[in-house]
């Protein structure tokens, strides 16, 4: 997930104007790579996250070597064996080693194009949870304009394309290493599938539906990767399916679709509640993108990409991802 400027402070549509060195191609010139003065908070959080999530993982190991669904009495048996130092914890690794692989694919992604493309911005901030999957995902922060749609759309569709690439070995593996429940089902744990892991289910296990399917944790991480890159690829405001839609399109089209994605959003919450939370964040904060003042179009290769990414939207989204 990227942030350009605004998004964790007070948003300036118009972008500031350009340099003298802009050019309508492509953005100016690439930075050079240094480590920033405040990385050892980067490197906190993502420790923390990687406890989360292995905390996280560990209940899964246990659950599914149990042969039973995933519950949060899992979860809070493995943060009271956190507070007594049990170093078992450690086989929860399998996961989150995958989903934090995952992450940084993605946000890795967005920050070399930035520097490819000339624009400042943050390392990865990685979120850690208690639940959920043990995080909420990362971000990169933008701290200097965009000035041309290729390099927009460069920077906003790198991230899915990188995440996506790299949860695809793990989905995989983890489908082929999942077998099915003996008895009871998964709503523990999933109340919905994204259509390309239904697909690899339907591959390995025929007729037999998801909610009788025990996913390895290695599965489970993937699906976390496919949700959070559907979320991420929403084409709404700032978010990086918000950056394609820019990109793409221009300023107008943008504002359109970002309103009826909200729009949609509150049909959505009928089936999924969050998704009203979603709704109100993004109607009062997340319709505006900045200005990029460049209004060359992306070429051929990049709406190609724009496609893909499209694909992927559809193959990771759920409209009730989660019970958790």
């Amino acid at each position: 997930m990227s942030q350009p400027p605004g998004l964790l402070g007070p948003l300036d549509r118009r972008s500031p104007e350009p340099p003298q060195s802009w050019v309508t191609e492509e953005s100016p010139q690439s930075l050079r790579w240094s480590l920033p003065g405040f990385w050892w908070l980067n490197l906190l959080l993502l420790l923390f996250t990687g406890a989360t999530t292995t905390v996280f993982g560990s209940a899964l190991v246990d659950s599914f070597a149990r042969g039973r669904p995933f519950d949060q009495n899992d979860l809070l048996n493995s943060f009271l064996r956190l507070l007594h130092g049990d170093r078992a914890l450690a086989h929860g690794l399998i996961f989150s080693a995958p989903l934090l692989l995952i992450l940084m694919a993605h946000e890795m992604g967005h920050y070399i194009l930035c520097l490819k493309r000339g624009v400042d911005a943050t390392l990865p901030y990685f979120m850690p949870s208690p639940t959920l999957f043990g995080t909420l995902g990362a971000f990169i922060r933008i701290k200097t304009p965009i000035y041309t749609r290729r390099a927009l759309f460069d920077i906003g569709s790198a991230g899915p394309l990188a995440g996506f690439l790299m949860l695809l070995p793990f989905l995989f593996a983890g489908v082929w290493l999942s077998h099915p429940l003996a008895d009871g089902d998964q709503h523990a744990l999933l109340v919905a599938t994204p259509i390309g892991l239904r697909a690899l289910e339907w591959l390995r296990f025929g007729a037999a539906g998801s909610d009788h399917i025990l996913l390895h944790p290695m599965a489970v991480a993937a699906l976390a990767g496919m949700l959070l890159t559907a979320i991420n690829l929403l084409p709404l405001g700032q978010l990086d399916g918000g950056h394609v839609v820019y990109a793409v399109f221009g300023e107008r089209w943008h504002r359109i679709i970002s309103t009826c994605m909200v729009a949609l959003l509150v049909v959505m919450g009928k089936f999924y509640f969050p998704w009203w939370i979603w709704a109100v964040v993004m109607f009062f904060f997340g319709r505006r993108h900045p200005l990029v003042y460049d209004t060359t179009p992306p070429n051929a290769t990049r709406r190609w990409l724009a496609v893909v990414t499209l694909l992927i939207f559809l193959l990771c989204a759920s409209l009730v991802p989660t019970r958790l």
